[in-house]
């Protein structure tokens, strides 16, 4: 029994996790917008083209002997993740534009701290925090802490 709590413990830890909810509600939002473009497509878009092409695209049907292959349908489909996707390339576009303007005054704020020096002797990069070159060994002199220079 031991296992099987485990088991249901480690799931509900999985589920739980802030990746898995911002999924599950980033697919939920999405299905809800796929229906507000394909609402869009076929109850605007199409009747609007259907208007200057004559016919709406939903009614395009192909009779093949008594199969009927409705075109039409996969031409809205088509128009549909067209528009879906130029949304979802705006919207990613615009966040990363606004990430990369929030991360740009972080950078430049805090310069890094060198974590490396050069060794007088043999020239060779070394810790920083090393009294003694692993190269050749010698022995390196206390140096002053760049603030204090």
């Amino acid at each position: 029994m031991a296992e099987k709590k485990g088991f249901i413990e480690e799931f509900k830890t999985f589920v739980l996790r802030g990746n898995v909810m911002d999924m599950a509600v980033g697919v939920i939002i999405g299905g809800a917008f796929g229906a507000i473009i394909t609402s869009l497509t076929e109850d605007i878009i199409s009747p609007i083209l259907g208007m200057f092409g004559g016919t709406n695209f939903d009614e395009l049907v192909l009779d093949l002997g008594g199969a009927q292959l409705a075109y039409g349908k996969f031409i809205t489909a088509v128009i549909n993740f067209l528009i879906m996707a130029f949304v979802i390339f705006c919207m990613v576009k615009a966040i990363n534009g606004m990430m990369e303007k929030a991360k740009k005054p972080e950078e430049e704020a805090a310069p890094e701290a060198p974590t490396t020096k050069v060794c007088p002797f043999c020239c060779s990069e070394i810790n920083i925090e090393a009294t003694r070159c692993p190269n050749c060994t010698s022995e390196l002199p206390k140096m002053k802490p760049e603030s204090q220079a």
